[in-house]
Order: C-alpha cells, then sequence, then structure tokens
C-alpha cells in the first residue's frame, strides 16, 4: 500500500483487552487509557464501564484533553453478567435488555458514538431461529433507546461453537440478523473480528463479502484453534504468539479484503475504525510491549498489501 492508513481508517484499539485488569470496571483505568490517548498512532479508544464517579470524570477528562474518539464495549458487561439478548425464556431477555441501558447510558456521557455488545449463547439448530427473533427483538429495544441519546448499537460477532459458543456468529447469520434490525435502525451495524474468524472457519474475503453492508467497526487480532496449544480459544494472544492462527500474512489477506469489499476506500468521511484487540497472556507479557509488538505487525501488513 502506497499511502499510510490513517488515509483510510481510523485505528483503534480495546483498552479493557490491553489493559486486562481494568476489565471489570476497576482499577487504574484513567492511569492505562492515558497510555493510549497520548499515543499519536492511535485516533480512538474503546473502553467499558467504569465504577468509580471520580475515575470516570478522570477518564473523560483524559479523552477530552487528547482530542481522541471514544468508543464503548459492553462485551464483559454481557459476558461476566451471563446476560442473554436471545434467550427464549422472556424473563431472562428483558432482564439482559434492562442491564445494558445504564451501560448506554454511561457511553453516553462519555461522548461514545456507538455501544458494542454480543449475543446470548447459541441454543443449537432447533431453536436457533426462535432465539434469533429474540435477538432481533432485543437489539430493536436498546436500538430504540440508545437513539434517544443519540448512540447507535454495534454487535460483534464471535464463535459458535469453541469458546463464546453464541448466536452471532456466522457471518451468514449475521447478515440475515443485521438486515432484520436495519429495517427499523439503520444505524445499527455490525463488528467482525480477525480474532475470531479462525475459530468461525471462515476466509477474510468470503466473510466479509457477506457483511460488507453492515459492517460498522473491524477488530484486528490474534487466536488459538488448536486445543492442545496454550491459549486456545478466544484469548487474544499477541502476534508471534507459538501456535496461534494470525500474523503478518493473515493481516494482509485481511486488510485487501477490507479494500476489495469497500469497507477501507479513499475519501470516506468519517473514517472508518480498524481497532486492535489483544491482551497480555500473563505478568511477563507488558501490556506496552504488547500494543507495540501489535502496531508492528500492522505496520509491515499495510506495507505489504
Amino acid at each position: 500500500m502506497d499511502k499510510h492508513w490513517n488515509q483510510y481508517c481510523t485505528m483503534s484499539i480495546v483498552h479493557f483487552m490491553a489493559f486486562p485488569k481494568t476489565m471489570g470496571g476497576e482499577g487504574a483505568i484513567a492511569e492505562s487509557v492515558a497510555v493510549i490517548a497520548e499515543d499519536p498512532f492511535f485516533g480512538a479508544v474503546e473502553i467499558t464501564t467504569v465504577k468509580d464517579e471520580a475515575e470516570r470524570e478522570a477518564v473523560k477528562k483524559v479523552l477530552e484533553t487528547s482530542h481522541i474518539q471514544v468508543g464503548y464495549g459492553a462485551q464483559p458487561v454481557v459476558l461476566m453478567g451471563k446476560l442473554n439478548l436471545n434467550s427464549l425464556d422472556d424473563a431472562e431477555r428483558k432482564h439482559a435488555v434492562e442491564t445494558l441501558k445504564p451501560n448506554i447510558d454511561e457511553a453516553a456521557r462519555f461522548g461514545c458514538k456507538r455501544v458494542a455488545f454480543l449475543s446470548g449463547k447459541d441454543p443449537g439448530e432447533k431453536d436457533r431461529m426462535s432465539a434469533l427473533e429474540a435477538l432481533v427483538r432485543s437489539t430493536q429495544e436498546l436500538s430504540a433507546y440508545a437513539r434517544e441519546l443519540g448512540l447507535a448499537l454495534t454487535c460483534e460477532t464471535f464463535d459458535f461453537d469453541v469458546d463464546k459458543a453464541v448466536l452471532i456468529g456466522p457471518s451468514g447469520l449475521s447478515a440475515k440478523y443485521a438486515e432484520e434490525v436495519r429495517r427499523d435502525y439503520p444505524e445499527f451495524g455490525l463488528m467482525y473480528d480477525l480474532s475470531h474468524q479462525p475459530l468461525l472457519r471462515e476466509q477474510s474475503e468470503p466473510a466479509l463479502k457477506l457483511l460488507k453492508k453492515h459492517l460498522v467497526h473491524i477488530h484486528v487480532g490474534n487466536c488459538v484453534t488448536d486445543p492442545a496449544t496454550p491459549g486456545y480459544g478466544d484469548q487474544h494472544p499477541r502476534f508471534g504468539w507459538p501456535g496461534a492462527a494470525n500474523d503478518v500474512p493473515e493481516v494482509v489477506e485481511f486488510i485487501r479484503a477490507m479494500f476489495k469489499v469497500g469497507y477501507l476506500a479513499e475519501g470516506k468521511s468519517p473514517r472508518p475504525w480498524v481497532g486492535f484487540e489483544v491482551k497480555p497472556q500473563s505478568a511477563a507479557e507488558s501490556s506496552q510491549q504488547v500494543i507495540a509488538g501489535t502496531k508492528r505487525v500492522w505496520e509491515e501488513a499495510w506495507w505489504q498489501a
């Protein structure tokens, strides 16, 4: 690629993965958000809930001072709370919807434009279409709530039978789901993650072609598909992790696919987001080193693409 990526996309990073001790909404959140905000490589940062009000205000100050865009990821809230937006038990489904509304409120206070989430467990083939209907209903209800605050929702697709084992899911079903929601809420969109692609047993170009009308966010990361290899599943190890699925060649292919389907294109305004989602796997791996390594992989892949 003969032009800089900043001409085509805004680079972001999932803060609560890069600094996993903050994932539950506690810890040195403002301090670690500042590490990202002070790095001009990134034009955006993706955060999650902040439980302490003083810490929340400190995070807001960092974001405002550094003039960085911000997105909100409610995935930890869904996973830690075992929320199921596609439950066939309507009381459980409604509980998930009501639980996420305060997170939409919080996202609005941070100045976010989008809130990302994931679906509930895949119930199996027999009940899959009923679960899809329930998820569409939940997403419409949350989209209506978010719209009143000037926000839109983004559903991230995950694996359906390996680790998270959720409904959304394979790209074909994900596209069907998005089409249903977007009839009434065209601002709704999907997020596709290179980290999840091998777990879905998909390939870049065919998957992105299925989703291209609905894509509003991309993640770039890594995973392990061999159960006998440390880090197996959806653990987002660094690039270069022994036995992992993705490295520079796979990122090159992914970048090329993003251009082929039009997610990346010259002159788009606003520029679409491409975000890193990587996580230190032990105390021996610092967040800063994992971030630096990911930037190097992206830079090498970009110029090869």
